[in-house]
């Protein structure tokens, strides 16, 4: 799918050790021999039990998983809208990705200093989501500029856009995202022209110290966090930057054992990817036969053809249907066979939705 999302955050929040981890535990799969296309993107499988017990049930020649993209976002500091710093690098690399992972440092540490002189992690994502929305309102205004003197003159389409540049510019100068605002199908076209940098989904990660990760919600600094993200329209995960990298580094039985000594069931990476995937809409169906078990990854509410033509165009151009069978179905019933013999496989056409966890065979002829 070529989706990624953007890791930003101020000097010493974690946002380097974080993705450290990221390229260190990358995806090993053939079609990526190493996990950094470029230097700032790293290439992580998706995490999905459901690809390991259809591996079990098949027991194919080799099992391949969907992977996602983070890319590492140049730092950031107090004035970037207006090219302090890094600032016009920071915000060309964010207009590029379409999602953003915010890494908040919330944890105290006498060994790294602290940009602000202070763990203060609301300051921390102030600083960085005013340096979006200065660069929005920028954009908005030189926009509102151009078709408010054709709004003037009635002319229908620049009066409908100027009642939308003039809600954004509202929301900007309130000190709020883009995202915050609801938009209507039609709306929406004119937003998207844009390319605003606080219309793309965000998730904020609090890094935590070793202590916390069992009970992050004892951590003061985390539940501040999580209640400014209700406001702002974004998801918080909790991950500890240092043990990541640890982690990253380990086989999966030792990383088993060690997640056991620290009392979580799963890694914060593998929260952070799960979380990053499901908050651009992204789910997952697969292919399933002797040579190969593999996961793919598609855009939810993507329709029958449309997801056939993400293993090749061929198999959209010449879809006829697809025999199609959900996971849970082919778990319970323990057999491809023994699914048909249920009733449990169907023969799915052209207007069908795919759903997140379908096991697909796809029939084309071109």
């Amino acid at each position: 799918m070529g989706l990624t999302a953007g890791i930003v955050g101020l000097p010493n929040v974690g946002k380097s050790t974080l993705f450290n981890a990221i390229t260190k535990a990358g995806a090993e799969s053939a079609n990526y021999p190493f996990c950094t296309i470029e230097p700032n993107v790293g290439v992580v499988e998706v995490p999905d039990e459901r690809l390991k017990k259809l591996t079990e049930l098949v027991n194919p020649k080799k099992t391949v998983p969907t992977v996602f993209e983070f890319t590492d976002i140049a730092g950031i500091v107090k004035g970037a809208s207006k090219g302090e710093g890094l600032g016009n690098k920071f915000l060309s690399h964010i207009r590029q990705v379409d999602a953003i992972c915010q890494v908040v440092r919330c944890f105290a540490d006498e060994n790294i200093t602290h940009v602000a002189g202070e763990v203060n992690p609301l300051s921390d994502i102030e600083t960085i989501n005013l340096e979006l929305i200065l660069a929005d309102l920028e954009t908005v205004d030189k926009r509102i500029d151009r078709v408010g003197k054709l709004a003037k003159q009635k002319d229908k389409e620049a009066v409908f856009e100027y009642e939308i540049l003039m809600r954004l510019k509202e929301t900007f100068e309130a000190g709020k995202a883009a995202r915050t605002l609801s938009f209507t199908e039609e709306e929406m076209k004119v937003v998207k022209q844009l390319h605003l940098l606080t219309i793309k989904p965000m998730l904020y990660v609090a890094n935590v110290g070793e202590e916390d990760i069992a009970d992050p919600s004892a951590n003061p600094y985390v539940q501040q966090v999580r209640e400014f993200a209700q406001s702002d329209h974004a998801e918080v995960i909790v991950v500890c930057a240092k043990v990541e990298e640890e982690i990253a580094q380990l086989d999966e039985e030792e990383k088993q054992m060690f997640l056991q000594e620290l009392g979580i069931e799963q890694s914060g990476l593998d929260q952070l990817i799960r979380a990053a995937y499901n908050l651009l809409g992204l789910a997952t169906y697969f292919t399933a036969g002797e040579q190969e078990v593999r996961a793919w990854t598609f855009r939810k509410g993507m329709k029958a053809p449309q997801c056939a033509g993400i293993i090749h165009s061929d198999f959209e151009r010449g879809f006829i249907r697809a025999e199609t069978v959900s996971y849970d179905d082919l778990l319970a019933c323990g057999s491809m066979a023994a699914a048909r013999e249920a009733g449990k496989v169907r023969l799915e056409g052209k207007d069908y939705e795919v759903q997140d966890g379908d096991i697909m065979h796809f029939r084309f002829n071109v």
